[in-house]
């Protein structure tokens, strides 16, 4: 189910016993164990192509599947999985949610979700490096979630800069708001399975473009960037939205309600409970030993079982066999 589907408003009637954020590996696993459970399960993703996994070429190493799928393959098969067991999957962003009642509500551009636990399960992106001047302004001008901030630059210029199938679903939504949107990217190519460049009066895609610097005084005002022939050329912008490949635990959406470590990652014990009752965190949003899809799925699993735990008021989990 996709943006304007009229499906949407139905479904958001309905009390879910979990709410889903995110589809990667932990999300598509949460999804699975939580609807063979007999859970009532949604789950809500704005870029189902746009995470680590679904960016990766071949996975040669996930138990039980032979060759090399790609990552985007073994995700659909995960995400048909939950499918069968009855899980709904909507493709819209999250803005932020209420988790401070029994009923948690999770809010999107299009509705309002209820439900009785809640998995975060949206992963990582951020880069080893950012970007000269990226630091400086954030929360002046630089974000990360243009659902959230877009509406500031209602009638001004606003430069994407992105090479991932999230930063495509975003500058088409800051085309609502923003006078010309101009998308930066680094490569020659938007990386992905589903690649396609939507066309749009007010976005204009730059390939070739690396970022030297993000500009501005107090605020951003612009950004400095090198075209393919080694020229600098400078975008005038009051926003800049950056959606680069990487490793940053995506949590902005939460709005500082859940705790987190001095990183970033989300706050969880062994059974991805956070401080918050009811509110699990699954996969690379918390910080793993290691960063596998196999991991991230298991993170998953347990969170599943852990919000049955929950609902249901037991002690301890209980396996699904």
């Amino acid at each position: 189910m996709k943006p304007g589907d009229p499906e949407i408003e139905r479904k958001a009637r309905e009390l879910y016993d979990v709410v889903v954020v995110g589809s990667g590996p932990a999300g598509s696993t949460a999804a699975l164990y939580a609807s063979r459970g007999k859970l009532r399960t949604l789950v809500l993703d704005k870029a189902p192509g746009a995470g680590a996994l679904a960016l990766t070429a071949k996975i040669a190493n996930y138990p039980g599947v032979r060759g090399a799928p790609s990552g985007a393959e073994l995700l659909k098969i995960m995400r048909l999985q939950a499918l069968d067991f009855g899980a709904v999957f909507i493709q819209l962003p999250v803005q932020g949610v209420f988790l401070e009642a029994d009923e948690k509500e999770i809010f999107t551009p299009e509705a309002v979700f209820h439900t009785r636990s809640l998995i975060v399960a949206t992963g990582a992106l951020e880069r080893a490096q950012r970007l000269p001047g990226e630091e400086k302004f954030l929360g002046r001008g630089v974000s990360y979630c243009a659902t959230c901030d877009g509406a500031f630059h209602e009638g001004r210029e606003v430069v994407v800069v992105g090479d991932t199938e999230e930063a495509v679903e975003e500058a088409q939504f800051l085309a609502k708001h923003a006078s010309r949107v101009t998308v930066l990217v680094p490569g020659k190519r938007i990386l992905g399975p589903h690649a396609d460049l939507p066309s749009s009066p007010r976005v204009e895609y730059l390939f070739q473009h690396r970022v030297v610097e993000i500009l501005g005084d107090s605020r951003v005002e612009g950004v400095k960037a090198e075209n393919p022939h080694g020229q600098e050329v400078f975008f005038p912008a009051s926003g800049v939205f950056v959606y680069l490949s990487g490793t940053r635990p995506s949590v902005e959406f939460l709005h500082n309600v859940l705790p987190t470590t001095p990183e970033g990652y989300l706050v969880a014990d062994e059974e991805m409970q956070t401080p918050v009752a009811g509110v699990f965190a699954a996969g690379d949003v918390r910080r793993p030993s290691v960063k596998q899809a196999v991991v991230a799925a298991a993170d998953g699993a347990i969170a599943a079982m852990a919000a049955d735990r929950f609902l249901h008021r037991r002690g301890k989990l209980v396996a699904q066999r």
